[in-house]
């Protein structure tokens, strides 16, 4: 077993660029045990950051383990052959229905990112979103526009319709916010910065900064117009 750590190794990275120029199964079978031991390196990691987390939030997920990605790749409906992603991704999941917002983070070389949102809500949620923001946007512009938020993340991310969604009015005063699909922020890291020992405070930091924007969406998906509660 591996004693809790505060930074990903260089080793794991190592790993990861030697899987992307060598894609292939046989190449990854060969080098079984060196995955494993890059897998054990980030388990250890963020099992630290979950056990951080879950004393300022309510957390679903059990372990680092459960919390990770698969690393190889669906490719059954992609032109993109390739077996594996390499890179070590998951996820954190609050209690729901009560707390909303999911936590996410991507370890790879050159493009590590912590952070979290809202990816592809479904419809429901989608419409009460919007609604609610027509109705009183202030709570989520006094989040994404203030400073901690800014420094953190500089802006709200993720997809948007091309002009207004059905029902909305493009000259709409939130359409800014109402042409949203998806709501997320994240935050990049050098592979200086996720090597170093303070990397576990600063992507605990991260989680912290994107708390008040879960707070909002938490508020506006679990109450109706006139502020009344939807959760029994």
């Amino acid at each position: 077993m591996f004693m809790s750590i505060t930074s990903i190794p260089p080793s794991v990275f190592a790993f990861l660029q030697k899987l992307d120029a060598n894609n292939n199964r046989d190449w990854f079978n060969a080098h079984k045990a060196q995955y494993q031991q890059a897998q054990l390196h980030v388990v250890s990691f963020v099992d630290e950051l979950l056990n951080r987390l879950k004393e300022t939030d309510q957390i679903t997920t059990v372990s680092g383990k459960k919390s990770l990605m698969r690393i190889y790749r669906d490719v059954r409906f992609s032109n993109d052959k390739r077996p594996y992603d390499p890179r070590f991704a998951g996820s954190f999941s609050r209690i729901k229905p009560q707390l909303r917002g999911g936590y996410f983070f991507r370890f790879k070389p050159n493009e590590t990112v912590v952070g979290g949102g809202f990816y592809q809500p479904n419809s429901e949620d989608l419409k009460l979103i919007r609604a609610q923001i027509a109705q009183d946007d202030t709570p989520l512009r006094e989040v994404i526009e203030g400073e901690v938020f800014k420094e953190t993340f500089g802006e709200l991310m993720g997809e948007k319709v091309k002009t207004a969604p059905k029902g909305y009015a493009k000259d709409h005063p939130s359409i800014d916010l109402l042409r949203h699909k998806s709501m997320y922020a994240f935050r990049s890291f050098s592979d200086e910065e996720v090597h170093a020992d303070d990397f576990l405070e600063k992507a605990l930091a991260v989680f912290l900064a994107i708390r008040p924007f879960f707070d909002v969406m938490t508020e506006y998906l679990t109450t109706d117009l006139n502020g009344i509660s939807l959760i029994d």
